[in-house]
């Protein structure tokens, strides 16, 4: 893995915390269409108590960050991963998937869902590198003519 970043847990009463969601709105709005983006809902999202989110910092700028939530004591979800384009294929994504699990993993939950695009390839390489399974592909889950995969990784069977 060429990860060279350092991985931040987003603490709401830490200092950086009005720059780092800045940047990653940004990078929200950039990366992802306006009806699939968090934007808006950024600060809402992140006041939820069974949610978090870590971010990469290279040279004072967030390159890439993962969302994830805890709904029960039996599962948690990866509900956003995205790496800036100017630094994807250089191991930000796995090592910000890989703190994500570690941090639900601590929780004791015993699986992690996603929903993923099929025909966002690496992403799915990287999940299935991680031990995510396809579950079902879900018709209109993004738009009415683009699926996603739900996919799992269950800790019972690792």
């Amino acid at each position: 893995m060429g990860s060279s970043g350092v991985i931040v847990e987003l603490q709401r009463n830490s200092n950086s915390w009005t720059k780092a969601v800045d940047e990653i709105v940004k990078m929200e709005r950039k990366i992802f269409p306006k009806h699939e983006s968090l934007a808006r809902f950024f600060d809402e999202e992140l006041k939820k108590k069974n949610a978090g989110l870590l971010y990469m910092e290279m040279d004072g700028q967030v390159v890439g960050y993962v969302m994830y939530s805890w709904p029960s004591s039996l599962s948690a979800s990866i509900t956003k991963l995205a790496v800036k384009e100017s630094q994807r294929r250089q191991g930000h994504g796995e090592a910000l998937l890989k703190g994500a699990i570690e941090k639900c993993r601590a929780r004791k939950v015993q699986q992690i869902v996603l929903h993923v695009d099929p025909m966002r390839s690496a992403a799915m390489n990287l999940y299935n590198k991680f031990g995510f399974q396809v579950d079902d592909l879900i018709q209109g889950y993004y738009s009415s003519d683009r699926p996603a995969y739900r996919m799992f990784l269950d800790f019972d069977s690792n």
